[in-house]
């Protein structure tokens, strides 16, 4: 380590500078370290893995289209219904395996009581996937 300069002047004051050679070497050794080290890391095993051929199988399930007028009429598919035919086609809708989807589509001015209606009629069908259809427009 110098601590002086090799100035003429004999000024022996300490000299204020790092020396990087030992950084340099340091770094240098490191650097063949970890290109020796790198290929022995990338060590993998081969093996035969069996090959298989299949498609999924994405059933999706069917829809069932309930509408609900303001007076109270109800719509199973563009079919007119009352509560007792609705009863049991919910029942029945329940069974099927993938479970239909039920989509509501009810009127501006239907009464809460009767979406509420046939919404606790699908729960206690056993139907869980229930979902609302409403058109995209100025709301008012």
């Amino acid at each position: 380590m110098a601590f002086g300069g090799f100035n003429k002047s004999g000024d022996s004051a300490p000299m204020a500078e790092i020396n990087m050679v030992p950084l340099i070497d340091v770094m240098l050794v490191l650097l063949v370290i970890f290109i020796i080290t790198a290929p022995l890391l990338t060590h993998a095993v081969k093996i035969d893995l069996p090959r298989a051929s299949s498609q999924p199988n994405l059933t999706k399930p069917d829809n069932i289209q309930l509408g609900i007028r303001a007076e109270g009429d109800i719509y199973w598919n563009g079919e007119r219904v009352d509560m007792a035919t609705l009863n049991t086609r919910m029942k029945s809708a329940a069974a099927i395996n993938p479970q239909p989807e039920v989509h509501i589509r009810a009127d501006r001015i239907t009464e809460y009581q009767k979406v509420a209606a046939v919404m606790a009629a699908a729960a206690r069908a056993g139907l869980v996937k229930i979902g609302f259809i409403s058109e995209p427009g100025e709301a008012s």
